[in-house]
């Protein structure tokens, strides 16, 4: 066989291997619209709503369904379910929100289980602004409750301090510590800071003092007032119980001196002569 020959022969065998490739991707795309990008670079202002497309192409013989989401990055689609019908194009609008530097991917994924992505890479512009606030404290059995919100443009690893006095001087003194979170830019976490050993009898201010990195501070408190009900209703019902064996006995002593007080005595006295 001559060269010619070999390199015509080796090129057919490459033609059926290429096209089970085809079929295996399922015949349908995922790229950014508009053509030559290879991914999704989207900036904005803190708290700016970025707007791009992206477009699922059906090569295929019949029509394909694939659902978009977003991984790492705050995606919302104006269809999140896609019905792409055999050669054709469908243009999905989505938004994304600038509330920090995000990288992650918009993700399609058809009936079959394949897959398609495209990078997406969020810039937030400006200067990065740490921010954050503590609301609604509130002291409850198992602790003190509270919630932080992150008011910046950067993600933020708070530390909370926590004091407490009392009517008679400090009845809790935690020092600053770091907490086990870390706030994205607008988000909320509700947390609880554990209190064993409370006052059971007492009138207390709570303070939270919150900080993070970049100057980010904020204190809130609130009044709690501890009250021993139990040991109040406790009392209250043994008081009750002396008044009413106090009532008894002073009641039982006038039956014994012969009656209440002020009831009528008859006396008949015999003279031993009649008229």
């Amino acid at each position: 066989m001559s060269p010619a020959a070999r390199v015509l022969f080796a090129s057919l065998l490459l033609v059926p291997a290429a096209a089970p490739s085809a079929r295996a991707d399922g015949g349908w795309s995922l790229a950014p619209s508009g053509g030559g990008r290879p991914s999704v670079y989207a900036e904005g202002a803190p708290g700016a709503v970025l707007q791009d497309t992206v477009s699922v192409t059906n090569r295929g013989g019949r029509a394909v369904t694939v659902r978009l989401s977003g991984r790492g990055v705050p995606v919302t689609f104006a269809r999140s379910r896609v019905r792409v019908p055999a050669r054709t194009r469908a243009d999905v609008p989505f938004t994304l929100a600038a509330g920090a530097d995000r990288t992650g991917s918009i993700v399609a994924r058809d009936g079959d289980g394949r897959t398609h992505t495209v990078p997406v890479r969020l810039r937030v512009g400006g200067p990065a602004l740490s921010a954050l606030t503590v609301e609604h404290v509130a002291v409850r059995r198992d602790g003190i409750s509270y919630e932080l919100v992150n008011r910046g443009t950067t993600t933020l690893v708070p530390r909370l301090a926590v004091h407490a006095d009392g009517l008679f001087g400090p009845v809790l003194d935690r020092a600053p510590r770091t907490l086990p979170v870390h706030l994205a830019p607008g988000r909320r976490v509700r947390l609880t800071e554990p209190w064993p050993g409370r006052p059971a009898l007492d009138a207390v201010d709570v303070r939270l003092t919150v900080t993070a990195p970049g100057g980010a501070h904020d204190t809130a408190g609130v009044p709690a007032r501890f009250v021993p009900w139990g040991a109040v209703a406790a009392t209250a019902a043994v008081a009750a119980a002396g008044a009413v064996l106090l009532l008894l006995r002073r009641r039982g002593r006038r039956t014994a001196d012969g009656g209440p007080p002020g009831s009528p005595r008859t006396e008949v006295e015999s003279t031993g002569a009649v008229t």
